[in-house]
C-alpha cells in the first residue's frame, strides 16, 4: 500500500464520524429550536414576540448545530493526526 493513501478502515471511520457529526448537529439544533418553541407555548406569547422568539431559536439552533458539526470533525481530525 502506498504511503499517504488512506486504508479502507480509515475511510470507513471518517464516514462514520461525519454521519455522527451530522446527526448530533441536527439533534442539537432541533432541541434548541424546540426549547424556543416551547417557551412561546408555555408563556402564551403571540404576535411579533412569538415570531421573534421562534426566529431567535432557529438562528441559535442553527449556530449550535454548526458549532457541534465543526467541533466533532475537528476533534476527529486532531485525533487522526496524532495516530490514534
Amino acid at each position: 500500500m502506498d504511503m499517504g493513501r488512506e486504508s479502507r478502515w480509515e475511510k470507513d471511520a471518517m464516514t462514520v464520524e461525519i454521519v455522527f457529526a451530522l446527526v448530533t448537529a441536527v439533534v442539537l439544533a432541533g432541541a434548541v429550536f424546540a426549547v424556543a418553541l416551547a417557551l412561546t407555548l408555555v408563556f402564551d406569547l403571540s404576535g411579533s414576540v412569538s415570531k421573534g422568539v421562534v426566529t431567535g431559536g432557529a438562528l441559535v439552533g442553527a449556530a449550535a448545530g454548526v458549532w457541534r458539526l465543526v467541533r466533532v470533525l475537528y476533534r476527529f481530525d486532531a485525533e487522526r493526526r496524532k495516530g490514534h
